[in-house]
């Protein structure tokens, strides 16, 4: 039996303290939230949380009864693991170091890692290479604090297909390097959902689901876009897949982001049940 539990990204519920915070997630029927290390100094700044911050926060998710799914490092973005600059990649050796150390102080067992090699650097094919070792290197530390790095398929041509974040898991060759999977981004390249999927079968920490439109990968409401969820939950189906499954989306802080999100989430359980796949409800 396939059995699902799902959760919503922070940037779809408004900005509040952390104890508000939460309870916009409980009360949206989510059972988790993954948090954003982003290229904002907002919450690039979370990496240099004091331990009596990081307790606040792990303290009011308990207290709301909601689980700290996964750490999204987008601010690897801007700080590129495969910058052709070696001070730049000693600044993202030291992201994931400390991103590590974050996820495991508030009681996280996922890192996601983004798939781009040097986001803002022109086309260099040692790219790659540097990124892979730059992932390499943070390896070590990921496995002795017990925290997953799960590579994202993204938008862009860098790992933009869960074959290509696939090939970095063989070439890493560690149990703590994995996949977490973009459903929407999977769509917006063209790709076929029962393939990519198939593609990642053991190796599929959680997933991503949001609706994108061809060129558009963001801020597409779920049911008016190009992704195929059906095929990507029969394949979950067929796989007798367990998981997480977090749903993207960016309401910027708009008044009426809780009413959008549940709407989101009973669109997906649809999906989800229609497929013959278990959505687990709140207790």
């Amino acid at each position: 039996m396939s059995t699902i539990r799902l959760g919503i990204y922070e940037k779809a519920l408004v900005s509040a303290p952390w104890p508000e915070f939460f309870g916009q997630v409980r009360a949206g029927g989510f059972h988790f939230v993954d948090l954003s290390v982003d290229e904002t100094p907002e919450r690039a700044a979370r990496l240099d949380w004091s331990q009596e911050e990081r307790r606040s926060v792990r303290d009011a998710a308990h207290a709301a009864g909601v689980q700290i799914g996964g750490i999204c490092l987008s601010l690897h973005r801007r700080i590129m693991p495969g910058s052709a600059d070696p001070a730049v990649r000693a600044q993202a050796r030291d992201v994931y170091r400390k991103g590590i150390d974050l996820a495991h102080d508030l009681g996280v067992s996922v890192v996601q890692v983004a798939g781009y090699y040097a986001y803002y650097e022109d086309d260099d094919p040692e790219s790659r290479s540097r990124y892979i070792d730059t992932l390499k290197d943070a390896v070590p530390h990921a496995a002795h604090r017990g925290v997953i790095l799960a590579i994202e398929n993204v938008d862009g041509h860098d790992i933009s297909s869960v074959q290509d974040a696939m090939s970095v898991v063989h070439e890493c060759a560690s149990p703590w390097v994995q996949i977490y999977p973009d459903v929407g981004n999977i769509a917006e390249h063209g790709g076929d959902a029962t393939e990519e999927l198939a593609a990642g079968r053991g190796h599929m920490v959680a997933l991503h689901v949001k609706d994108v439109l061809p060129g558009e990968p963001r801020r597409i409401f779920f049911g008016t876009g190009v992704a195929d969820f059906d095929a990507a939950f029969a394949e979950l189906k067929r796989q007798d897949w367990d998981g997480r499954i977090m749903l993207e989306m960016w309401n910027d802080d708009s008044p009426d982001s809780s009413a959008t999100c549940e709407r989101a989430r009973r669109f997906i359980e649809e999906k989800l049940i229609s497929a013959g796949c278990t959505v687990q409800p709140l207790q």
